[in-house]
């Protein structure tokens, strides 16, 4: 209790000293209720109420800059275990552009990669040099529930990486990058049978698990554009990932798009599934759009997914416009089979002042062509009112039904206030 009453006090000092000296305070205030049932039992369900509150909040001087984004979450009536929640997302320091060359972030942050994306506690560092950028970043991983304190065993749970990029070839950007992330996972208790069959109760606690991985990408822009990205598990020296996606655009009105996939299941070192046998995949995909008109834009793609011993397939087809879309897609084979439809439309009206938005899916699935089909049918329907720039109203409910769900209903609203306030310097 004392060190969460430290933390607050420390937040809200940093908070009042930072705009004391600020330039601009901006941000966003979001209230919002999300209303769902959930059932206890064959024949019981309870109705549960959700209350949310958070705050995007940026104190900005000159190349400076604290930025934090915090969400408070409780339930209304029936109590849900770990409430209330305060989650704080970012809480950290920026200095931008220092000398013309360093950016550096202090605290809470989010980190961006294809294999351990999320937030850390910790320090980011990088520099510019000519047509090369040199990233690098240290810390501790967040704890559950994003708990606004620091890890206590920074030795099992951390994480370091960096990345180099070079653009000195036109349209085109080379990276190199490495991520290691050790995390231990949370002690929990569990029944087990003693030598004589009865039940005991058994503290599980497990090893920390880590991930070594490699990275390189190549982007080019140009008449074709292409990314393409290999990662590579250095504690299991095997090819993790490779990705291609492809887009040629130069014949008028149409596109045309390529993708492949090969992935080998993430696991981590130490935990106890890299003793089963697992199979990777390669996934292909290819698809045309054309563009009617500055209204409507048609579009298909066929892909396919290759297991171990089996495949799968899919079919996707829409329409995008202006006043809202249709897709219908089909899959096929090893996964199950799939045929789902959705169509899509908002409008705006008054110039912004109210925009109605309605939504309808039907899918029909089975996990083969021997099992019964199952259906579900689901309708969305909402409104966003915004009588001024700064400030909005959001209402939307969503219905299901199927054999499991009957007749879910679920009901959330939203109050959003936007601020941007430049302050003169004491």
């Amino acid at each position: 209790m004392k060190s969460k009453k430290l933390f607050f006090t420390a937040f809200s000092l940093m908070i009042f000293t930072g705009s004391l000296f600020a330039q601009n305070v901006n941000g966003r205030i979001s209230s919002s209720v999300y209303a769902f049932e959930r059932a206890q039992s064959v024949d019981n369900s309870d109705m549960f109420l959700r209350g949310y509150e958070s705050l995007t909040l940026n104190i900005n001087e000159g190349k400076y800059a604290l930025r934090t984004r915090l969400n408070f979450e409780t339930n209304f009536g029936n109590e849900l275990i770990s409430d209330p929640r305060l989650r704080f997302y970012n809480l950290y320091f920026e200095a931008r552009d220092i000398y013309d060359i360093a950016t550096l972030k202090l605290g809470r942050q989010p980190i961006f990669n294809q294999v351990a994306s999320g937030l850390f506690d910790g320090a980011n560092l990088q520099l510019k040099l000519s047509d090369f950028s040199v990233k690098g970043y240290f810390g501790g991983n967040v704890p559950a529930y994003q708990e606004l304190k620091f890890t206590d065993d920074l030795q099992n749970n951390n994480i370091f990486g960096g990345e180099v990029a070079y653009k000195g070839l036109e349209n085109t950007k080379f990276t190199l990058g490495y991520v290691d992330k050790n995390y231990k996972p949370i002690p929990y208790e569990a029944q087990r049978l003693d030598i004589n069959q009865n039940p005991i109760t058994v503290l599980i606690e497990n090893a920390s698990n880590q991930f070594r991985y490699g990275t390189l990408g190549v982007d080019y822009y140009g008449v074709l554009d292409v990314n393409a990205r290999v990662n590579y598990d250095f504690n299991f020296q095997t090819l993790s990932k490779a990705e291609f996606s492809g887009r040629y655009a130069q014949v008028k009105d149409f596109g045309f798009n390529l993708y492949y996939n090969y992935r080998a299941p993430q696991i981590r070192y130490n935990s106890i599934f890299a003793v089963f046998n697992y199979g990777n995949t390669h996934e292909i995909e290819g698809g045309v759009d054309y563009k009617i008109n500055n209204d409507f834009t048609v579009y298909g793609k066929f892909g396919d997914v290759v297991y171990e011993d089996d495949n799968s397939q899919r079919l996707s087809i829409g329409l995008n416009s202006n006043y809202g879309s249709f897709n219908l897609r089909k899959t096929f084979g090893y996964a199950g089979e799939l045929l789902s439809a959705s169509v899509y439309t908002a409008k705006t009206f008054y110039e912004g002042l109210i925009t109605p938005s309605i939504g309808l899916a039907y899918t029909n699935y089975k996990l083969s062509s021997e099992n019964d089909a199952n259906d579900i049918i689901s309708a969305l329907g909402g409104v966003n009112i915004r009588p001024w720039r700064m400030l909005s109203f959001d209402l939307q409910g969503q219905y299901s039904d199927n054999k499991i769900y009957k007749n879910d209903l679920r009901l959330f609203f939203k109050i959003n206030y936007w601020f941007n306030t430049n302050l003169d310097i004491l």
